[in-house]
């Protein structure tokens, strides 16, 4: 009798994990979601999977909304940010849509799941006089000054995450349209302007610094962006960048390639581009992810005043 349950309980965790790895397979190959996304979609259902063990759930089929809601008030209790259980709703509704259409369950638990609202906080970004301090502070006579001030150029100058930036080639850019091709999240591939400003800096850079950091011809893969050993630059390695450029100044402010992106979005906004051509620009799918940077500046508003009211001057 107890090799008989012992068989059973082996059977029935090799068809959680046969199902999880099916959906995995799913978001990778049909819906081309990034390493990233995909990981956390997986850690999200493993927790869930390790819970429902916790409370000997036997199958993802034997799963009810009483158990979600059980589920929702540990999470809670356990103060999880309000973002991350929003996250794993939105992962677990997904798996069992898709465990629904592969009829391996009656019906979505997870459907009538109420999302936490989130906490709507105003991107970050940097005022002009701040980029040009940032601007002004890299050695472009060494090989990493010039890189570090062409990574600044093109981060501000085009908006791009990361990740793209990362893994941005050589021949990914043509210097005589002007224009750059990254492949963002989805494997979504756009074309962004590139600047004079971002253009004469990578040319410094691939000219004389890059090729330094080579070490006389070692080629470490293809990309634009290389670290002082002349490999490929990482996410972190940039942030590291960032920040070094910033001790370098004499403000204090936060800087991320992400407040870079915000930058790069409130500053064309502010001075009047359209929504959509933004929306195509930073990558987004929908449109609600561009309009949060429909705010003004400080700087902004006091033009649009000092322009506008008969009592300004």
């Amino acid at each position: 009798m107890v090799l008989f349950i012992g068989c059973s309980e082996v059977s029935r965790v090799s068809n959680q994990v046969d199902q999880l790895e099916t959906f995995i397979r799913f978001l990778q190959i049909e819906k081309n979601y990034s390493k990233h996304t995909v990981y956390n979609y997986k850690k999200d259902i493993e927790h869930f999977s390790s819970f429902m063990k916790q409370h000997s759930i036997s199958s993802y089929a034997a799963v009810s909304y009483v158990f979600v809601r059980l589920y929702l008030t540990e999470l809670y209790a356990l103060k999880w940010k309000r973002k991350t259980v929003a996250r794993k709703i939105s992962s677990l509704r997904s798996f069992y849509n898709f465990l629904l259409v592969e009829e391996i369950v009656g019906e979505n638990p997870f459907a009538s799941a109420s999302v936490p609202k989130q906490e709507k906080r105003l991107p970050t970004f940097l005022y002009e006089d701040q980029l040009n301090e940032l601007f002004s502070v890299s050695d472009i006579s060494t090989p990493l000054g010039q890189r570090n001030q062409a990574l600044l150029e093109l981060l501000y100058g085009t908006g791009i995450r990361v990740s793209e930036c990362c893994g941005l080639r050589i021949q990914d850019i043509d210097f005589q349209i002007g224009i750059i091709s990254v492949v963002g999240k989805g494997r979504k591939e756009r074309i962004i302007p590139l600047g004079s400003y971002a253009i004469d800096a990578i040319h410094m850079y691939m000219n004389d610094g890059r090729k330094k950091l080579l070490k006389g011809g070692k080629e470490e893969g293809k990309t634009l962006f290389l670290n002082y050993s002349g490999g490929n630059l990482t996410r972190s390695g940039v942030r590291k960048i960032l920040e070094s450029i910033v001790d370098k100044t004499a403000s204090k402010i936060k800087i991320s390639p992400h407040v870079l992106r915000h930058t790069f979005a409130t500053h064309l906004l502010n001075e009047g581009a359209d929504m959509r051509s933004v929306q195509e620009l930073l990558g987004h799918t929908h449109l609600s992810s561009t309009q949060i940077y429909t705010h003004v500046t400080k700087e902004h508003l006091k033009h649009v005043y000092n322009n506008t009211h008969p009592r300004a001057k």
